[in-house]
């Protein structure tokens, strides 16, 4: 296998999309009136995915490079209180997603890591299932901002 084949691969599976929906496309045109909205009992709105989504990916890669990470409690610090997000709120964590996705890309193209080396803290984990998971979890929740929007008649891609 070409290694840098893998590590291109992952990179596309991590930033371009392709069978899943990308971050700018599940947020774009989003009405701010409707960011905070939940279209029914029990169903997040679009902020509580997105901000759940960046607090996931930022404890999977915190997690994955610092072996003093502290992960947050389980499911509260997952996620945030239902509110309406403010324009500051939104932008951070739209920005928090990007620079994060942007810090798994980079330790994805190191050559001098080994993706299939187990992380020295990391519970038998190796970089790439964590890669991966990355991958896997935001592919959900975007899916998820997806059909609340579709709930909230605010999706206009197909």
């Amino acid at each position: 296998m070409d290694e840098q084949v893998l590590r291109d691969q992952l990179v596309a599976l991590l930033t371009e999309g392709h069978a899943h929906v990308t971050l700018d496309r599940a947020i774009a045109d989003l009405d701010p009136a409707l960011r905070g909205k939940r279209p029914g009992s029990g169903v997040p709105g679009v902020f509580e995915e997105l901000e759940h989504l960046r607090r996931a990916q930022e404890d999977i890669l915190r997690y994955t490079l610092d072996a003093a990470w502290a992960s947050p409690e389980w499911p509260k610090g997952y996620w945030p209180e239902r509110r309406e997000p403010t324009e500051a709120e939104w932008t951070a964590c739209v920005a928090g997603i990007k620079a994060d996705l942007a810090d798994v890309c980079e330790l994805v193209r190191r050559l001098d890591l080994d993706l299939t080396t187990r992380i020295p803290h990391g519970e038998g984990r190796t970089y790439l299932r964590q890669v991966l998971l990355v991958a896997d979890h935001n592919a959900y929740h975007l899916g998820q901002i997806v059909q609340i929007r579709k709930l909230l008649g605010a999706w206009t891609g197909g």
